[in-house]
């Protein structure tokens, strides 16, 4: 009687230490956000376009207050790149004000080869990226995005479609969310270049519209 007392005493202790070992992991993996955010872009004399990633993890922390962002991996972010993500990480924190915007946001570029990247057309889909990092809600994979972002959350227009819906089709994504009214332009015949890929081509006005069809959550 005393031996199986003696058992039972120890397997809870056993139980309660593992369970403490445990802890932490769990606590550190539910702590942290994290989204991968597809980026499409073009080059100068090369029909073919770019195609790089945008890993953002968010730790949560109480400080630093307000958020901060960190920048690293093989792709630079230059001036106007990262004034179009200013304005995409003011609009996503307007759009959720039930999260504490505090800690730090890492965003790391990741690219086939280093290189760098300015200019304002991947403004809404980090915007889009935000939001969702803020929120944990996972980005669909499969579907990509170009746009500007304006700060009431409309989708401007941007140059070279054809070249980024390219780079989307190389990566095997089939839905690319292009800037509502560039559908039917004069430089090119989207539609028709879908069809040739394999790629659904949509057009989206605001962030509300595009942050549905990327993550299939409602704003």
């Amino acid at each position: 009687m005393a031996s199986g007392r003696s058992s039972q005493i120890l397997l809870a202790f056993l139980l309660l230490t593992l369970t403490a070992l445990l802890a932490p992991t769990d606590a550190i993996v539910s702590a942290e956000n994290s989204v991968d955010v597809p980026v499409l872009g073009a080059i100068r004399a090369n029909d073919r376009g770019v195609f790089e990633m945008m890993a953002m993890s968010w730790d949560q922390q109480a400080s630093p207050a307000p958020m901060k962002t960190r920048w690293r991996g093989n792709v630079e972010f230059m001036t106007e790149y990262l004034d179009a993500m200013r304005t995409a990480l003011k609009y996503a924190q307007s759009r959720t004000p039930e999260v504490r915007h505090t800690g730090t946001i890492s965003i790391k570029g990741v690219a086939y080869v280093s290189t760098g990247t300015d200019g304002p057309s991947a403004g809404a889909v980090t915007c889009v990226g935000f939001i969702a990092l803020l929120r944990g809600d996972p980005i669909r994979r499969g579907v990509a995005m170009t746009g500007t972002i304006q700060p009431d959350g409309r989708i401007g227009p941007v140059g070279a479609i054809p070249d980024k819906i390219r780079a989307a089709s190389r990566e095997g994504y089939r839905t690319v969310l292009v800037p509502q009214g560039q559908i039917h332009d004069s430089q090119w015949n989207l539609e028709k270049l879908g069809l040739e890929l394999n790629v659904t081509v949509k057009e989206v006005g605001t962030i509300d519209e595009a942050y549905e069809l990327m993550t299939d959550r409602k704003l």
